[in-house]
């Protein structure tokens, strides 16, 4: 029993450091975290409370979290969502990746945003020719995207967005940053409403 609490205390005192961990780095790192002009951003831009995501299209658990995501952002009204596009499951996730900040510098944001959702809610396989034909139903020029797709510009934010994610010890997906907490893997909607009235009460 005396062990069993011990450990019990040990626990909770490695939770809070690793708390206190995560609200340095959040704060070390705020600039790329939160004001990447690159970024696009889905939600209430003039939102008091920002949330970045960090996904890969073709994880289960960030295709779980993003009709979540979406209804908080729906239901709140005064939320402001980052999305960082990290792809970490292979050579279909980066392709994926790759094609979707194509469609952000050759198409801009708003239909970066609409390919975004289409990938999220998409099933089964990503190949080229998956991507030119959710492209074309979305009125994206597929071709001009796709000559984009392995230019320097794309490697360099996809590059930048892995570099952060290394520094803010981020190694699997979703991982979500929300006022000074890390949440790392999915978060429920109704433990994502806490979290923002917590984040809120704070201020």
């Amino acid at each position: 029993q005396v062990y069993k609490e011990a450990y019990e205390v040990y626990q909770q005192r490695q939770a809070e450091a690793q708390t206190a961990t995560d609200a340095d780095m959040i704060a070390a790192y705020g600039a790329q975290l939160f004001h990447d002009e690159i970024d696009a951003v889905y939600g209430n831009p003039e939102g008091d409370i920002v949330i970045v995501e960090f996904s890969d299209y073709r994880c289960g658990y960030c295709k779980k979290a993003y009709p979540d995501v979406q209804a908080l952002l729906e239901k709140d009204g005064q939320i402001k969502l980052i999305v960082k596009e990290f792809p970490i499951l292979g050579e279909a996730s980066v392709l994926a990746s790759r094609f979707a900040v194509a469609t952000k510098l050759v198409e801009g944001d708003a239909a970066y945003l609409t390919l975004h959702d289409a990938l999220m809610e998409a099933r089964g396989d990503v190949s080229e020719a998956m991507l030119r034909r959710l492209a074309n139903g979305l009125e994206i020029d597929a071709d001009a995207v796709i000559d984009e797709m392995d230019s320097d510009a794309v490697t360099a934010i996809l590059a930048r967005n892995h570099q952060l994610a290394t520094q803010m010890q981020i190694s699997g997906t979703p991982a979500f940053v929300l006022g000074d907490q890390m949440l790392r893997g999915y978060v429920p909607y109704d433990a994502m409403v806490e979290i923002v009235a917590e984040v809120r009460a704070k201020r």
